[in-house]
């Protein structure tokens, strides 16, 4: 059992590098740059330089002009706020946390190579695990071995809980990716507040499309998280979840939230590229009006 889950820990690592090294850590550090500079040394003054860079008091200690230079704050903090209750872990196939697994280790990856903390928080309807940030390798395969094997104790989704606790954990401005299939009510308003603090993003993590034939539109299911059966309607449950995540995209995007939207085993790696690229154009739009 230890070799196999070595080697499910190291295939994933394998699978995540080479996209981590060649594409997804340079557009991570072009779309999240630090977010504040630090004072790194005075020089003398040039012309063309800014005054409002002016250092007066070495100015006026040593007769010459001199200007303050700063640098660009490096190190940043990452969270990772993923849902591993049983709608997620005990969908069909294990697609779902397949697809969540990869996504967060290929941002745990990305942030590490740029010298970034990261922090792992699973939860259901309580906090399951936090992994405090930090760096480097052994870091990384801690959190990615978490996200292939803990084995939570709740089963629902809650996301007040998780929330409040993040809300004490971080207390400077941090970059949050949120990932879950988002199937839980009454948490937007919370969710907005976070993102006035911090960089929220939200990852939405979709069932797959299923063939249906026209016969069969009531069928049994049974519900993972509060462990029930019943009957639906299957064409009712998918225009019920069409017009669901369209008031999710709209509210997410008023409220300043970057969404990103996969379907369970999708491509992960042009996914988060995909989700890089529009979200850089929007930046650069938001600048230049």
């Amino acid at each position: 059992m230890i070799n196999e889950t070595d080697n499910r820990l190291s295939l994933l690592e394998l699978k995540c590098r080479r996209p981590v090294e060649h594409l997804l850590a340079g557009e991570f550090h072009s779309v999240f740059r630090g977010q504040g500079i630090e004072f790194e040394d005075v020089r003398p003054y040039q012309p063309g330089d800014d005054v409002r860079s002016m250092d007066w008091r070495v100015t006026a200690r040593t007769g010459e002009p001199h200007i303050k230079r700063y640098i660009e704050e490096r190190e940043q903090f990452l969270y990772l706020l993923v849902d591993v209750s049983a709608s997620v872990l005990d969908s069909s196939g294990r697609h779902k946390r397949d697809t969540i697994t990869q996504i967060a280790s290929l941002l745990t990856m990305a942030a590490a190579k740029n010298q970034d903390r990261v922090s792992l928080i699973l939860f259901t309807n309580e906090v399951e695990l936090v992994i405090p940030p930090g760096k480097g390798r052994t870091h990384t395969l801690r959190i990615m071995d978490a996200l292939l094997n803990f084995k939570p104790k709740g089963r629902e989704t809650q996301f007040e809980s998780v929330l409040r606790r993040f809300g004490h954990i971080a207390q400077k401005h941090s970059i949050v990716f949120i990932i879950s299939d988002f199937l839980a009510k009454d948490y937007l308003e919370e969710l907005c507040a976070l993102a006035g603090r911090h960089d929220v993003n939200a990852v939405n993590v979709l069932e797959s499309q299923t063939v249906r034939s026209p016969g069969a539109e009531l069928v049994r299911i049974h519900d993972a998280e509060n462990n029930e059966s019943r009957i639906v309607d299957l064409k009712k449950v998918a225009d019920d979840g069409s017009a669901y995540h369209e008031s999710l995209r709209e509210e997410m995007l008023e409220s300043g939230i970057s969404l990103m939207e996969i379907a369970e085993g999708e491509d992960c790696v042009e996914a988060l590229s995909g989700f890089f690229h529009l979200r850089q154009r929007r930046v650069t739009e938001e600048t230049r009006g």
